[in-house]
């Protein structure tokens, strides 16, 4: 993400820390989440470029009305949920986010434009943005 973020002067990446998948977003503060991203997951000394906001509930009943939005514009990534256990939200819906690390590109007006599956890497997204960006607003 860094690499995009470090591309584009006038294209934005935001980050929301979610622990609803696997539990794997334990951090309570700022610095452990960042912690969290640098040591464990992507890890290997990654350091944001971009800005990260506190942790949110992107599925379920305490979902952040930012990413009902997101999700009322583009169909989820894939069909199926991951084992049960590992989603630690309800209710389930078709359209929730699967995983971490799942991306959604936005218009300059602000419209759902784009979702990109967790395994999407950053690089692959990098033509739609490109696209997006030589468009009018």
């Amino acid at each position: 993400m860094n690499v995009l973020q470090e591309s584009f002067s006038n294209f934005e990446i935001l980050g929301f820390p979610c622990n609803l998948f696997g539990n794997q977003e334990p951090g309570a503060t700022g610095e452990e989440i960042l912690n969290g991203v640098k040591h464990v997951r992507p890890g290997n000394g990654f350091t944001p470029s971009f800005t990260l906001f506190k942790k949110v509930d992107v599925n379920g009943k305490n979902e952040h009305p930012l990413f009902t939005f997101l999700k009322s514009g583009c169909p989820s990534t894939r069909e199926t949920f991951i084992d049960a256990e590992y989603l630690h939200y309800s209710p389930k819906k078709n359209s929730d986010i699967r995983w971490n690390w799942e991306k959604f590109l936005i218009t300059k007006s602000g419209k759902p434009y784009m979702r990109y599956d967790p395994n999407t890497k950053p690089e692959q997204i990098r033509n739609d943005i490109l696209f997006l960006l030589q468009q009018e607003e």
